[in-house]
């Protein structure tokens, strides 16, 4: 039965603590990406470094096995397996992941014995095609202006639809006051439409024939007024 490791050593310890700090790491970022750098000299490194930072990423060198120990821990182990082979660095990336490929692409274009192995973006894993496809994204800033752009247009649309439910609650409260009670001391005269004037002025048709038979109504009798008026007159004049 093997023993276990003294976690009180000094070594041990240490290891320990480079584990959970790659544990975190993964854990924490938002993408991971794995490079072999042999042949890289130290100016080299620093100046990659450099080139990673105004992405949010950080390019650390760690053992292998560490690696590979702090993956397992994170559920993330099976997928960096096959691409701890040979001196490995990885790109811890916190911020703009596709300006981190991009950096790391075009650094490698001009030093290639970089060499772009793959990594993790969130939980799915990234091949070397992935991470070139990656790099080819336009940034975090013109994302979020053709974001704002696409934004732009349905304006309208949400203005019409807004209107629409205006409408349709006008409708409703309509619907409402029709149910109420009528109170005819309260309520108001309701307009004749233009079609229910015009049919009320329009004369009568006649609904029945002229029959020879049928009484004839008498005139009026004349306003004997006038008459005797005429009369007084005509004395007058004699």
């Amino acid at each position: 039965m093997a023993l276990k490791a003294d976690p009180t050593k000094p070594q041990i310890a240490k290891k320990a603590a480079v584990i959970a700090e790659i544990k975190g790491k993964l854990n924490g970022a938002d993408a991971a990406v794995l490079t072999e750098y042999r042949g890289l000299t130290v100016p080299q490194i620093a100046d990659l470094r450099n080139a990673l930072r105004p992405a949010g990423a950080e390019y650390k060198i760690y053992k292998n096995t560490l690696v590979q120990r702090a993956a397992d821990e994170a559920g993330v182990g099976e997928q960096l397996a096959s691409l701890l082979t040979g001196p490995v660095a990885v790109a811890f990336v916190n911020g703009d992941a596709a300006a981190a490929a991009k950096a790391l692409r075009d650094f490698a274009k001009a030093n290639p014995t970089l060499v772009l192995k793959g990594g993790l973006l969130g939980s799915r894993s990234l091949s070397t095609a992935d991470v070139e496809a990656l790099a080819d994204l336009p940034s975090r800033e013109a994302l979020l202006s053709q974001i704002a752009g696409l934004f732009e247009a349905p304006m309208a649309q949400t203005a019409s639809v807004l209107e629409a439910l205006l409408r349709d609650t006008v409708g409703l409260v309509a619907a409402l006051i029709d149910k109420m009670p009528a109170d005819a001391s309260s309520a108001p005269a309701v307009e004749a439409t233009p079609e229910v004037a015009a049919a009320e002025e329009a004369p009568e048709a006649d609904t029945v024939a002229e029959d020879d038979s049928a009484p004839v109504a008498e005139a009026p009798a004349a306003d004997p007024e006038p008459v005797a008026a005429e009369a007084a007159a005509g004395d007058d004049a004699e």
